[in-house]
């Protein structure tokens, strides 16, 4: 039988290529530990993810990392973890894992959104956001804008018509030869760029709250072809073109919605420039935006934590083994 205070709540993310583990105490609101193992330069090699390496990998990490995030603690109150979506087999694994654990232990496994997960990330901040809020996902596979009016009150504003940001971003670093995962180097690359020597298209930035980046991309590729540019002054123009696209559509849904806070989660919501658009754009309009902490803006097994401590608080105490590669968060 399940107490029905649940304290310390272990998360677990293995959605893709990252392997997260966290503990997170619901009573002091607070991380207690987390750590997060990249497969970053395991993929390297193949310019890409590759599902049946990246869940071997998951497999080799996850209790290494478990025994790393608990310490001397030898009792927990909850798991969570990610249900989806993802890769199916590497949800398979930390799905396994977190039935396993919760089963032996005699607490309850919950299923986790990972999209879930990143939108109440911030909430984890040293300046948390209140809700009701507007969100951009901004990440590698998803670029969306959703309406949060509390936990589950998800209404999705926007979304990608093709390539998300963050693919956008690694695509484009392959074209400038700067290797896989490629967005944080082409970021720095565009920081040494001078401004305007290039323009690029803004897709889809007149109307609406939908994005559309596999244009950008092309033409980043069609300057490369015709041209012998820069490729620091060529990196510049394209985040250059992503940030105004992003910020504009922002804007409007705050416009949109009444709302005056934005918060910002995903892997592309740690890029600088995005950051610096953002907030000077809010300074302008009046409106605050939200951020996680740097660390927590890529996967990782705390915002897995944190949502399952909401989920179990409200009742959730789901001890069914699920994974749903294809999952709308909104459905």
């Amino acid at each position: 039988m399940y107490q029905n205070r649940f304290v310390l709540i272990l998360g677990i993310e293995t959605s893709c290529d990252d392997t997260g583990v966290a503990l997170y105490d619901s009573a002091r609101r607070s991380l207690v530990s987390h750590a997060v193992h990249s497969q970053a330069a395991m993929h390297q090699a193949y310019g890409g993810v590759v599902p049946e390496l990246a869940s071997r990998d998951h497999i080799r990490r996850l209790v290494p990392l478990t025994r790393k995030v608990l310490g001397n603690i030898k009792t927990i109150d909850g798991i969570g973890y990610t249900e989806g979506p993802g890769l199916a087999g590497a949800l398979l694994v930390g799905a396994s894992f977190a039935h396993g654990l919760a089963m032996s232990l005699g607490v309850p496994a919950v299923g986790i959104h990972h999209l879930e997960g990143h939108l109440l990330s911030p909430l984890l901040a040293s300046r948390p956001p209140e809700f009701p809020f507007v969100a951009l996902l901004v990440s590698g596979g998803h670029t969306q804008l959703m309406r949060v009016d509390g936990v589950g009150r998800y209404e999705l504003l926007g979304d990608t018509q093709d390539d998300a940001a963050g693919e956008a971003f690694d695509k484009t670093a392959q074209l400038l030869g700067l290797g896989y995962p490629g967005g944080p180097a082409l970021s720095q690359l565009a920081e040494r760029g001078a401004p305007g020597r290039y323009r690029l298209p803004r897709p889809m930035i007149g109307a609406g709250l939908d994005f559309s980046f596999s244009g950008l991309k092309t033409a980043v590729l069609t300057v490369l072809r015709n041209e012998n540019p820069g490729h620091a002054d060529l990196a510049r123009a394209f985040v250059d073109a992503i940030v105004e696209v992003l910020v504009a559509k922002c804007a409007r849904a705050l416009e949109t919605t009444g709302l005056t806070r934005l918060v910002v989660a995903g892997g592309v919501g740690a890029n600088r420039q995005l950051r610096a658009g953002l907030d000077a754009q809010g300074t302008r309009r009046g409106f605050d935006v939200f951020y996680p902490e740097p660390e927590l803006c890529t996967d990782n097994g705390a915002m897995i934590a944190l949502a399952a401590s909401f989920r179990l608080e409200a009742g959730m105490k789901k001890h069914d083994f699920s994974v749903k590669p294809r999952w709308d968060l909104t459905g």
